[in-house]
């Protein structure tokens, strides 16, 4: 994309490249790919591939859809469908980058800005930028410059575009005029955010003003209330973060709390979600209790209701409002599913005549905020087919299939997925999923420990997942457990996890691969632990800790030593927050003096002599989380006294590999270093030993 000329393009776009299966009958299922399974898994470009057809949005009337689509060149555009005849048009495309992010400004504009997926960040040298469309391709106007630093060189009557550091608030608004928001942040020395400001962007004329922010700290979020105006600000000062309310031109304050750990807060530490249409504040917040839940706020009072309105069993509230223009329609949720609780009866009945057409499956439904048009939008998957996108109407009861995650990709092929739960050595119960090979006897199976990132965030959800279904099509067993530490179960299940890198946390992990050979489903001898970032920590000390219990180990982009998040980035920038290695990590992962003896002790580079199993290292040469020099340091240490490790690093990729190719560069090693390990490979292996002895 040229920084300061991007070239675009409108254009129609044939019908029959974008909806596929438009004429499907009444009750066609969606198939989620091929129809027959074949005697060869998928290969591994299928389960990373980008998807051709992305993020759906109804219009404000329901009567229109735009979706990111693909080209024969592999660049997304955006479309727009017109619902009543599924007539398609290209409204926005690049000549050399892709669309990104987009939104309805109103039933007749919409607003995006741009990235490039063919490109890792190292050799993107472009800004998002902002730009405005008419869904018909007319009026397109670059609200935004795109190259980096650039300061606001081009113009549009008379007004010149924002600089480049703006970036779209992704709430919708109303949308029901031509005004959007926009997030302009001011940054630190060390060229992370300090705070945000908020401008208000006309995406006609490109006017821009700025909304008055609060004076207590540096705001982080804002939010818009029922009439999309900003209503809400949260702002942090050294740890504490604080919600305000605006009040005409003050700022009232609602609640506060510390922001990397959640405490000292009590009733009072909430998340706000948004405003029902008659003004009433929602948010999540524990009220007192373990877990977290969906709760009304009485702005005159200050307080939670006694009660919430919605609660899991088992679960923190993690989840949106839907709402119309004139009612609180229902919420989405996560607990070990997506799913949605309806509020309106109407609504319920449309998710059961939705779920009856299409069972088996997670239905999400996506309505229009108003108007009377008879389509509802529905996100369609299952632990085996990676998702379908497909309109409902609620008038003649028919299906219709748009677009697909993952076209290539057999259901038949892949593998089940299933929730368990196990108990630690010291009692505290762990979440874990399951996801099994296809046809399989569910027991003496080779098996995978797939440790998650973070690693006080959620881990996964019942779904299709690509590395896990990718091991399960080469025939290992996937166990991905929500270790202590891990959000979304309660507060304890994350206070546990505080501290506990390499000691509770890593007993929890090796807790579940022993559960899995007491149950009978892992063979013994046969299991492999392998992980990104915390993952790949987590990775390397299950070898320190555990040598006898796993056999191997892949590690990428991992931790080596909890030291040198602090301090070993002089080989590259840091993206990690100062306020959150500041006030965060010596709280909830060691503090580098306080704690100098017990990161010594669970660091897997001063442990890196004891590792005599087979590992696989991978880390990008663009990775500003955890730099190159973090995984070379480390591969120099156990390479000395460990024939059996392997190594690659892809110069341009980051925290994770964002390209194809490099993607399937990766996951090839993993399956033949697993097969030589614990797989056919090894097994063989094995039994030419055994018969050559005899």
């Amino acid at each position: 994309m040229s920084a300061s000329h991007p070239i675009l393009r409108a254009g129609c776009l044939a019908a029959a490249m974008l909806l596929a299966g438009a004429a499907a009958a009444a009750d066609a299922v969606p198939a989620g790919g091929p129809a027959a399974a074949t005697t060869s898994p998928p290969p591994a470009a299928s389960f990373f591939e980008r998807a051709r057809f992305s993020a759906p949005k109804l219009s404000p009337s329901g009567k229109f859809l735009a979706a990111r689509t693909a080209l024969p060149d592999g660049r997304l555009r955006l479309s727009v469908v017109r619902l009543d005849d599924l007539s398609v048009k290209v409204v926005a495309a690049f000549g050399d980058a892709d669309v990104g992010y987009f939104d309805w400004v109103n039933d007749e504009r919409l607003v995006f800005d741009a990235t490039d997926l063919q490109q890792t960040d190292s050799d993107d040298r472009t800004a998002p930028g902002l730009f405005a469309v008419n869904r018909d391709g007319s009026a397109l106007l670059q609200l935004v410059e795109t190259g980096w630093g650039e300061r606001g060189t081009g113009s549009h009557l008379g007004v010149k575009r924002l600089d480049w550091d703006y970036f779209l608030l992704r709430q919708p608004g109303r949308q029901d005029s031509d005004f959007v928001y926009v997030l302009h942040p001011i940054w630190n020395a060390d060229h992370g955010v300090r705070s945000q400001t908020l401008w208000r962007l006309n995406t006609v004329s490109g006017q821009a003003s700025a909304v008055p922010a609060p004076s207590l700290g540096e705001v982080q979020d804002w939010r818009l209330d029922q009439h999309g105006e900003p209503r809400l600000a949260t702002t942090l000062k050294d740890r504490t973060a604080t919600v305000l309310l605006r009040e005409g031109d003050t700022w009232r304050k609602l609640s506060q709390y510390d922001a990397y750990s959640g405490e000292d807060g009590g009733r009072h530490n909430f998340t706000p979600l948004g405003f029902g249409p008659d003004g009433t504040l929602y948010v999540a917040a524990s009220g007192g209790h373990d877990k977290r839940a969906l709760y009304r706020f009485d702005l005159g009072k200050g307080e939670l209701d006694q009660e919430p309105l919605l609660q899991l069993d088992g679960y923190d509230f993690d989840g949106e409002l839907i709402s119309s223009d004139d009612k609180l329609l229902g919420a989405s949720y996560l607990s070990d599913v997506h799913g949605s609780a309806w509020f309106e009866p109407r609504m319920r009945a449309l998710q059961a005549s939705v779920d009856a057409l299409l069972p088996g499956r997670v239905n999400q439904l996506a309505t229009a905020r108003r108007g009377d048009s008879p389509w509802l939008l529905v996100h369609s998957y299952s632990d085996r087919e990676p998702g379908d996108y497909v309109l409902y109407n609620t008038v003649s009861r028919q299906l219709t299939r748009i677009g697909q995650h993952r076209e290539h990709i057999v259901p038949a092929q892949m593998g089940h997925q299933v929730l368990v739960r196990y108990k630690a050595r010291d009692g505290l119960e762990i979440p874990a999923w399951i996801t099994y090979p296809r046809d399989s006897t569910r027991k003496n199976l080779p098996l995978v420990m797939l440790v998650h990132g973070g690693p006080y965030v959620r881990g996964n959800s019942w779904g299709w997942n690509p590395d896990a279904q990718f091991l399960a099509s080469r025939g290992y067993a996937v166990m991905e457990p929500e270790s202590r530490g891990s959000t979304g179960f309660g507060y304890r299940h994350f206070r546990a996890g505080w501290k506990q890198w390499g000691l509770a946390m890593q007993d929890d992990i090796a807790d579940g691969a022993k559960w899995a050979v007491a149950q009978g489903i892992a063979a013994p001898q046969r299991i492999c632990i392998a992980g990104a970032s915390y993952g790949g920590y987590a990775t390397l000390m299950g070898l320190v800790n555990d040598p006898a219990l796993y056999r191997c180990g892949v590690a990428w982009a991992g931790v080596t030593d909890i030291q040198l998040l602090y301090d070993g980035h002089w080989s590259g920038e840091s993206d990690l927050g100062e306020g959150w290695k500041r006030w965060g990590m010596p709280r909830l992962v060691g503090d580098p003096l306080k704690d100098a003896a017990q990161l010594a002790a669970t660091s897997p580079l001063r442990q890196a002599a004891r590792i005599k199993r087979p590992l696989l290292l991978a880390y990008g040469g663009d990775d500003h989380r955890v730099p190159l020099y973090h995984g070379e340091k480390f591969y120099a240490a156990v390479k000395a006294g460990n024939p059996g490790v392997e190594w690659v690093s892809y110069p341009k990729e980051g925290h994770g590999w964002k390209l194809l190719p490099d993607q399937v560069d990766f996951w090839s090693r993993v399956e033949k270093f697993l097969d030589r390990n614990i797989g056919p490979g090894a097994a063989t292996a094995t039994a030419t030993v055994t018969t050559t002895q005899q």
